[in-house]
């Protein structure tokens, strides 16, 4: 008989983008039980052909589905408000021009930036080095409020720039959002003092002089948990004793991986499909 007191191991999934098909073959080969929950590291829609078709999935999977934002949905969302537009490569018409659109995107402002849980936080991207669980989970706590809140379109307006690029413990309320925003849906590189760097997009290798991955900044607050993220596709399936990464580049033609989140390593389990039909166009 199974002990109901332990909690139930998730599986993390990679960047989706809209590759409906992979997932649905990632699932198969899992066969997991019905009643395993499934955790989302964001960037759900756009780029691959699918995006409505995996938007409705998710939805439909209910509260056995925990999913982070990322860049990606949140662009989502500013095409819709008119904050920006669609870009060569977009696949999020299908959304926008759904006639139950406006449910679809509730759906998506309503997910949270961040999920911690057993000792494991997900994100989409990162998280500055300067900030504990604690203080990670706080912002994104004010983030999400402020995205549900009536003003939203105000909000994420305001929410898109790249300054400032650091955190420090005083800054007023527009400036916290934003680096809270860039922090957890665009980080990739940073310095050893925190300050954010957007144009590098390659591995760990290409990082510019003077920034490092912004998990290898020394003394990094989040350390003492297992941060689960995807995000970073040069990056790839990256697994450390207290990080995960799973965005191994299904939109790009690659692989989508999924992971058994054990709490010990060494029974973390990795499954991937391949995407060859599930290749973005554009830049």
């Amino acid at each position: 008989m199974p002990d109901s007191s332990r909690p139930i191991i998730p599986i993390a999934f990679g960047d989706l983008q809209g590759c409906h098909s992979a997932f649905a073959a990632l699932l198969k080969k899992l066969a997991p039980n019905p009643d395993t929950p499934f955790w989302f590291c964001g960037d759900v829609v756009n780029r691959g052909p699918s995006s409505l078709a995996m938007l409705r999935a998710l939805i439909e999977l209910g509260p056995r589905a925990t999913v982070v934002l990322g860049n990606h949905d949140l662009h989502l969302l500013a095409v819709a408000a008119g904050i920006r537009t669609e870009r060569p490569g977009d696949t999020i018409g299908e959304i926008l021009d759904a006639p139950d659109a406006e449910l679809l995107l509730e759906w998506v402002r309503h997910r949270p930036f961040a999920h911690v849980e057993n000792g494991m936080l997900l994100v989409h991207a990162g998280v500055l080095p300067q900030w504990d669980v604690t203080l990670a989970l706080e912002l994104a706590d004010e983030l999400q409020r402020a995205l549900r809140a009536p003003d939203w379109h105000d909000t994420l307006r305001q929410l898109y720039g790249n300054e400032p690029n650091q955190w420090h413990s005083n800054l007023k309320k527009r400036d916290r959002l934003r680096v809270a925003f860039n922090a957890f849906t665009r980080i990739r590189f940073c310095t050893a003092d925190g300050a954010m760097e957007f144009r590098a997009n390659g591995g760990p290798d290409a990082a510019p002089r003077g920034y490092m991955p912004w998990y290898d900044v020394p003394g990094r607050r989040t350390a003492d948990a297992t941060v689960v993220f995807g995000h970073w596709a040069a990056l790839g399936i990256m697994m450390r004793k207290r990080l995960i990464a799973l965005d191994s580049g299904c939109v790009w033609g690659n692989k989508l991986s999924a992971v058994r989140l054990a709490d010990d390593p060494a029974k973390r389990t990795v499954t991937q499909v391949k995407c060859e039909a599930c290749r973005a166009q554009g830049e």
